[in-house]
Protein backbone atom coordinates (compact mmCIF):
# COMPACT_ATOMS: atom_id res chain seq x y z
CA UNK A 1 0.00 0.00 0.00
CA UNK A 2 1.12 3.40 -0.87
CA UNK A 3 0.48 6.49 0.94
CA UNK A 4 -3.21 5.28 1.85
CA UNK A 5 -5.41 7.65 4.10
CA UNK A 6 -8.74 8.07 4.47
CA UNK A 7 -9.88 8.78 1.39
CA UNK A 8 -9.05 5.15 0.28
CA UNK A 9 -11.62 4.00 2.84
CA UNK A 10 -13.83 1.33 1.08
CA UNK A 11 -18.02 2.96 1.03
CA UNK A 12 -19.02 2.24 4.82
CA UNK A 13 -23.00 2.52 4.67
CA UNK A 14 -25.09 0.51 6.29
CA UNK A 15 -22.24 -1.01 8.43
CA UNK A 16 -21.89 0.09 12.46
CA UNK A 17 -19.02 0.50 14.25
CA UNK A 18 -18.34 1.19 17.95
CA UNK A 19 -15.18 3.22 18.84
CA UNK A 20 -13.97 4.03 22.23
CA UNK A 21 -12.38 7.74 23.01
CA UNK A 22 -13.94 11.34 22.61
CA UNK A 23 -10.79 12.73 21.33
CA UNK A 24 -7.78 12.43 19.35
CA UNK A 25 -6.99 9.45 17.70
CA UNK A 26 -10.65 7.83 18.40
CA UNK A 27 -12.43 10.97 16.80
CA UNK A 28 -10.48 11.15 13.61
CA UNK A 29 -11.24 7.57 13.47
CA UNK A 30 -14.80 8.46 14.29
CA UNK A 31 -15.06 11.29 12.17
CA UNK A 32 -13.44 8.89 8.77
CA UNK A 33 -16.40 6.41 9.28
CA UNK A 34 -18.74 8.92 9.36
CA UNK A 35 -17.27 10.53 6.49
CA UNK A 36 -17.38 6.78 4.56
CA UNK A 37 -21.01 6.52 5.09
CA UNK A 38 -21.00 4.44 8.69
CA UNK A 39 -23.13 4.45 11.86
CA UNK A 40 -20.96 5.43 14.40
CA UNK A 41 -21.14 5.23 17.61
CA UNK A 42 -18.92 7.63 20.32
CA UNK A 43 -18.15 5.86 23.50
CA UNK A 44 -16.27 7.80 25.99
CA UNK A 45 -16.56 8.61 29.97
CA UNK A 46 -16.78 12.58 29.44
CA UNK A 47 -20.21 13.40 28.08
CA UNK A 48 -19.27 16.66 27.79
CA UNK A 49 -16.34 15.95 25.01
CA UNK A 50 -18.58 13.21 23.61
CA UNK A 51 -21.28 16.30 23.03
CA UNK A 52 -19.08 18.34 21.27
CA UNK A 53 -17.09 15.83 19.26
CA UNK A 54 -20.56 14.31 17.69
CA UNK A 55 -21.21 18.20 16.94
CA UNK A 56 -17.85 18.85 15.44
CA UNK A 57 -18.61 15.65 13.09
CA UNK A 58 -22.19 16.66 12.31
CA UNK A 59 -20.61 19.99 11.02
CA UNK A 60 -18.08 18.28 8.61
CA UNK A 61 -20.11 15.72 8.01
CA UNK A 62 -23.81 16.89 7.18
CA UNK A 63 -26.42 13.85 7.60
CA UNK A 64 -23.66 12.22 9.66
CA UNK A 65 -25.13 9.15 11.82
CA UNK A 66 -23.05 9.47 14.31
CA UNK A 67 -23.80 9.47 18.35
CA UNK A 68 -22.47 9.77 21.79
CA UNK A 69 -23.02 6.82 24.67
CA UNK A 70 -21.38 6.85 27.93
CA UNK A 71 -18.86 4.21 28.85
CA UNK A 72 -16.19 4.28 31.87
CA UNK A 73 -13.35 1.63 30.62
CA UNK A 74 -12.38 1.04 34.85
CA UNK A 75 -15.71 0.44 35.50
CA UNK A 76 -16.77 -3.32 34.71
CA UNK A 77 -20.44 -2.09 35.51
CA UNK A 78 -20.13 0.73 33.54
CA UNK A 79 -18.82 -1.62 30.48
CA UNK A 80 -21.83 -4.31 30.84
CA UNK A 81 -24.47 -1.60 31.14
CA UNK A 82 -22.94 0.22 28.00
CA UNK A 83 -23.16 -3.07 26.11
CA UNK A 84 -26.60 -4.05 26.97
CA UNK A 85 -27.95 -0.58 25.97
CA UNK A 86 -26.16 -1.32 22.86
CA UNK A 87 -27.88 -4.94 22.31
CA UNK A 88 -31.26 -2.93 23.23
CA UNK A 89 -30.61 -0.18 20.25
CA UNK A 90 -29.17 -2.25 17.45
CA UNK A 91 -29.37 -5.92 16.53
CA UNK A 92 -25.57 -6.60 15.30
CA UNK A 93 -22.72 -4.54 15.08
CA UNK A 94 -20.04 -4.76 12.03
CA UNK A 95 -16.91 -2.98 13.60
CA UNK A 96 -15.73 -2.24 17.09
CA UNK A 97 -12.66 -0.31 17.72
CA UNK A 98 -10.87 -0.55 21.44
CA UNK A 99 -8.79 2.67 21.10
CA UNK A 100 -9.45 4.83 24.25
CA UNK A 101 -6.54 4.69 26.92
CA UNK A 102 -4.54 6.37 29.91
CA UNK A 103 -0.57 6.77 29.69
CA UNK A 104 1.81 6.58 32.46
CA UNK A 105 0.08 8.40 35.22
CA UNK A 106 3.41 9.49 37.36
CA UNK A 107 1.28 7.34 40.54
CA UNK A 108 -0.30 4.24 40.61
CA UNK A 109 -4.09 4.20 40.50
CA UNK A 110 -6.49 2.05 40.06
CA UNK A 111 -9.74 1.32 38.27
CA UNK A 112 -13.41 1.03 40.10
CA UNK A 113 -12.58 -3.10 40.14
CA UNK A 114 -8.82 -2.59 42.18
CA UNK A 115 -7.15 -2.97 39.15
CA UNK A 116 -4.07 -1.18 38.26
CA UNK A 117 -5.34 2.02 36.24
CA UNK A 118 -3.73 1.52 32.56
CA UNK A 119 -4.08 -2.83 33.02
CA UNK A 120 -7.16 -2.47 33.75
CA UNK A 121 -8.26 0.37 31.64
CA UNK A 122 -6.73 -0.24 28.26
CA UNK A 123 -6.52 -4.23 28.17
CA UNK A 124 -9.23 -5.48 30.97
CA UNK A 125 -11.72 -2.50 30.20
CA UNK A 126 -11.76 -3.48 26.32
CA UNK A 127 -11.21 -7.39 26.72
CA UNK A 128 -14.91 -7.12 28.64
CA UNK A 129 -16.41 -4.40 26.55
CA UNK A 130 -15.23 -7.24 23.63
CA UNK A 131 -16.64 -10.50 25.44
CA UNK A 132 -20.20 -8.47 25.83
CA UNK A 133 -20.87 -7.32 22.32
CA UNK A 134 -19.43 -10.27 20.61
CA UNK A 135 -23.04 -11.50 20.15
CA UNK A 136 -24.03 -8.39 18.36
CA UNK A 137 -20.27 -8.55 16.11
CA UNK A 138 -21.31 -12.33 15.40
CA UNK A 139 -24.23 -11.13 13.52
CA UNK A 140 -22.36 -8.75 11.83
CA UNK A 141 -21.72 -8.48 8.33
CA UNK A 142 -18.02 -9.04 8.18
CA UNK A 143 -17.00 -8.24 11.78
CA UNK A 144 -13.92 -7.18 12.56
CA UNK A 145 -12.31 -5.99 16.09
CA UNK A 146 -9.13 -3.48 16.24
CA UNK A 147 -7.60 -3.11 19.57
CA UNK A 148 -4.60 -0.63 19.49
CA UNK A 149 -1.30 -1.34 20.74
CA UNK A 150 1.99 1.18 21.16
CA UNK A 151 5.01 1.44 19.66
CA UNK A 152 6.41 1.73 22.93
CA UNK A 153 6.25 -2.52 22.69
CA UNK A 154 9.28 -3.45 21.25
CA UNK A 155 11.09 -6.84 21.51
CA UNK A 156 13.12 -7.25 24.60
CA UNK A 157 11.08 -4.39 26.12
CA UNK A 158 9.30 -6.12 27.78
CA UNK A 159 6.55 -8.96 28.78
CA UNK A 160 3.63 -10.14 30.83
CA UNK A 161 4.30 -10.22 34.73
CA UNK A 162 2.27 -12.71 35.48
CA UNK A 163 3.36 -12.44 39.23
CA UNK A 164 2.65 -8.73 39.26
CA UNK A 165 -0.39 -7.54 36.86
CA UNK A 166 -1.36 -5.11 38.69
CA UNK A 167 2.14 -3.42 39.50
CA UNK A 168 1.15 -3.74 43.26
CA UNK A 169 4.59 -4.70 44.26
CA UNK A 170 7.06 -2.18 41.82
CA UNK A 171 4.88 0.64 39.59
CA UNK A 172 6.70 2.51 36.79
CA UNK A 173 4.50 4.10 34.82
CA UNK A 174 5.95 3.18 31.00
CA UNK A 175 6.25 -0.47 32.15
CA UNK A 176 2.88 -0.60 33.21
CA UNK A 177 1.85 1.30 30.39
CA UNK A 178 3.75 -0.71 27.90
CA UNK A 179 2.48 -3.96 29.83
CA UNK A 180 -0.92 -2.93 28.67
CA UNK A 181 -0.56 -2.38 25.42
CA UNK A 182 1.46 -5.51 25.06
CA UNK A 183 -2.13 -7.19 26.29
CA UNK A 184 -3.42 -5.26 24.07
CA UNK A 185 -1.59 -6.73 21.00
CA UNK A 186 -1.41 -10.39 22.28
CA UNK A 187 -5.35 -10.05 22.92
CA UNK A 188 -6.21 -8.81 19.46
CA UNK A 189 -4.13 -11.87 18.08
CA UNK A 190 -5.53 -14.53 20.82
CA UNK A 191 -8.77 -13.34 19.35
CA UNK A 192 -8.52 -13.96 15.85
CA UNK A 193 -7.37 -17.44 16.72
CA UNK A 194 -10.19 -18.33 18.56
CA UNK A 195 -12.59 -16.65 16.21
CA UNK A 196 -11.13 -18.88 13.66
CA UNK A 197 -11.40 -22.15 15.77
CA UNK A 198 -14.75 -21.23 16.98
CA UNK A 199 -16.09 -20.12 13.72
CA UNK A 200 -17.37 -17.15 15.20
CA UNK A 201 -16.31 -15.04 11.81
CA UNK A 202 -15.00 -12.23 13.77
CA UNK A 203 -11.78 -10.91 12.55
CA UNK A 204 -9.13 -9.54 14.70
CA UNK A 205 -6.50 -7.22 14.40
CA UNK A 206 -4.06 -5.14 15.96
CA UNK A 207 -2.82 -1.10 15.09
CA UNK A 208 -0.42 1.01 16.66
CA UNK A 209 -0.27 5.20 15.86
CA UNK A 210 3.08 5.97 15.73
CA UNK A 211 4.30 9.05 17.67
CA UNK A 212 1.21 11.16 17.45
CA UNK A 213 0.44 14.67 18.19
CA UNK A 214 -2.44 13.26 20.83
CA UNK A 215 -3.41 14.71 24.73
CA UNK A 216 -2.42 10.95 25.95
CA UNK A 217 0.95 12.16 27.10
CA UNK A 218 0.28 15.29 29.03
CA UNK A 219 -3.25 13.94 30.13
CA UNK A 220 -1.33 10.82 32.10
CA UNK A 221 1.94 11.77 32.68
CA UNK A 222 1.25 15.35 33.66
CA UNK A 223 1.36 18.01 31.55
CA UNK A 224 5.23 19.38 33.44
CA UNK A 225 6.33 15.96 32.74
CA UNK A 226 9.70 15.24 29.75
CA UNK A 227 7.03 13.57 27.28
CA UNK A 228 4.62 16.18 27.53
CA UNK A 229 7.21 19.00 27.44
CA UNK A 230 8.31 17.34 24.59
CA UNK A 231 5.00 16.65 22.88
CA UNK A 232 4.39 20.80 23.60
CA UNK A 233 8.18 21.97 22.43
CA UNK A 234 9.17 19.88 19.93
CA UNK A 235 6.17 19.10 17.88
CA UNK A 236 7.68 18.15 14.63
CA UNK A 237 8.58 15.07 16.00
CA UNK A 238 4.69 13.93 16.25
CA UNK A 239 2.69 13.20 13.05
CA UNK A 240 -0.56 14.60 12.85
CA UNK A 241 -3.47 12.85 15.05
CA UNK A 242 -5.28 12.25 12.00
CA UNK A 243 -2.59 10.36 10.10
CA UNK A 244 -1.95 8.93 13.52
CA UNK A 245 -5.64 7.30 13.00
CA UNK A 246 -5.10 5.90 9.62
CA UNK A 247 -3.34 2.15 10.60
CA UNK A 248 -6.56 2.01 13.01
CA UNK A 249 -8.54 2.85 10.15
CA UNK A 250 -6.74 0.49 7.19
CA UNK A 251 -7.21 -2.40 9.90
CA UNK A 252 -11.07 -1.38 10.59
CA UNK A 253 -11.94 -1.16 7.05
CA UNK A 254 -9.36 -2.47 4.29
CA UNK A 255 -10.23 -5.67 2.54
CA UNK A 256 -6.30 -6.90 1.82
CA UNK A 257 -6.05 -5.94 6.09
CA UNK A 258 -6.55 -9.38 7.52
CA UNK A 259 -6.80 -10.94 11.08
CA UNK A 260 -4.00 -11.61 13.31
CA UNK A 261 -1.87 -8.97 11.75
CA UNK A 262 -0.58 -5.65 13.13
CA UNK A 263 -0.63 -2.63 11.17
CA UNK A 264 1.60 0.84 11.90
CA UNK A 265 3.04 3.76 10.08
CA UNK A 266 5.77 2.64 7.23
CA UNK A 267 7.87 5.80 7.84
CA UNK A 268 11.76 5.88 9.66
CA UNK A 269 11.31 4.21 12.94
CA UNK A 270 7.87 2.85 12.82
CA UNK A 271 6.87 6.61 14.31
CA UNK A 272 5.48 8.34 11.80
CA UNK A 273 4.05 7.44 7.81
CA UNK A 274 1.16 5.42 6.32
CA UNK A 275 -0.09 2.23 7.14
CA UNK A 276 1.94 -0.97 6.71
CA UNK A 277 1.71 -4.34 7.74
CA UNK A 278 4.38 -4.27 10.66
CA UNK A 279 6.17 -7.74 12.59
CA UNK A 280 4.57 -7.03 15.97
CA UNK A 281 7.40 -7.80 19.19
CA UNK A 282 8.15 -11.12 19.86
CA UNK A 283 6.35 -11.45 23.03
CA UNK A 284 3.08 -10.60 21.39
CA UNK A 285 3.53 -13.64 19.57
CA UNK A 286 3.88 -15.97 22.16
CA UNK A 287 0.54 -17.88 21.76
CA UNK A 288 0.53 -19.86 25.24
CA UNK A 289 1.57 -16.67 27.17
CA UNK A 290 -1.68 -15.06 25.66
CA UNK A 291 -3.60 -17.96 26.51
CA UNK A 292 -3.19 -17.77 29.80
CA UNK A 293 -3.50 -14.31 29.84
CA UNK A 294 -7.06 -14.57 27.90
CA UNK A 295 -8.17 -17.35 31.23
CA UNK A 296 -6.56 -14.63 34.08
CA UNK A 297 -8.34 -11.95 32.47
CA UNK A 298 -12.26 -13.38 31.93
CA UNK A 299 -11.69 -14.46 35.83
CA UNK A 300 -10.56 -11.09 36.93
CA UNK A 301 -13.60 -9.09 34.23
CA UNK A 302 -16.07 -12.09 34.92
CA UNK A 303 -16.99 -12.42 31.76
CA UNK A 304 -16.78 -15.20 28.83
CA UNK A 305 -16.58 -15.04 25.33
CA UNK A 306 -19.39 -17.16 23.72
Amino acid sequence: MTKWTSKNIPPQRGRSAVVTGTGGLGFEGALALARAGASVLIAGRNAQKGTEAVAAIKQAVPGAQVRFSKIDLADLASIAGFAAQVAQDQDNLDLLINNAGVMAPPERRETSDGFELQFGTNYLGHFALTAHLLPLLKKGHKPRVVSLGSIAVRDGTGAINFDDLQAEHDYKPMPAYSQSKLACIMFAFELDRRSKSAGWGVESLAAHPGVSRTDLLPNGSGPQSTAARMRRFLPFLFQPVWQGALPTLYAATDPSARGGAYYGPNGLGRIRGYPAEEKPAKQALDAVAAALLWDISEELTNVMFV
